[in-house]
């Protein structure tokens, strides 16, 4: 297989759920560095691929849009699931710090499982959401099937009263 064949193989394999360099290695018959390098030159190329902990994942289907949000540390689970529920993934959380700049995390969250998961970590008292660090105004990426989905998603987000002003 030449890499060009590798990198379509590559692209058809990946998902919402995270897929290690190692099992995309042994898959497709090279090494570790073979698939780290495949994934850099198709991004370069434009291919929306993120690094987890846990593998690479697809961004979404092509459609995403940043939402300024605010809302109480109570009111991030349902957040999330409002998210999920229209069919979004949260791809990550930003906050726009008056010091330091723009200070971001990935979250991929696609799920109430995912969030129930996310949300178990910050229950746990490691600590607590970025957006405290700016009075609750963040930013999230979400990457949803359709613009269709996007704009349900922002509907229900200002009906809800999480869109920041302005948004």
């Amino acid at each position: 297989m030449n890499g060009e064949d590798r990198r379509k193989e590559i692209l058809r394999s990946l998902g919402r759920e995270p897929c290690t360099a190692t099992a995309l290695a042994r898959q497709l018959g090279v090494s570790r560095q073979v698939i780290v390098q495949d994934v850099a030159i198709l991004r370069a190329e434009g291919a929306r691929i993120l690094s987890t902990n846990r593998g690479y994942v697809a961004a979404g289907a092509g459609h995403a849009r940043v939402f300024k949000v605010h809302h109480s540390d109570a009111e991030v689970r349902e957040e999330l699931y409002l998210v999920a529920d229209a069919g979004g993934r949260v791809e990550d959380v930003f906050v726009w710090h008056k010091v330091y700049g723009k200070i971001v995390a990935p979250m991929h969250i696609a799920s109430r499982r995912a969030a129930d998961e996310f949300m178990q970590k910050l229950e746990s008292g490691v600590s607590v959401p970025l957006k405290n660090v700016t009075g609750g105004y963040h930013y999230h990426t979400v990457s949803a099937d359709s613009e269709a989905v996007l704009d349900r998603i922002e509907v229900e987000l200002r009906a809800r009263g999480f869109l920041a002003e302005g948004e």
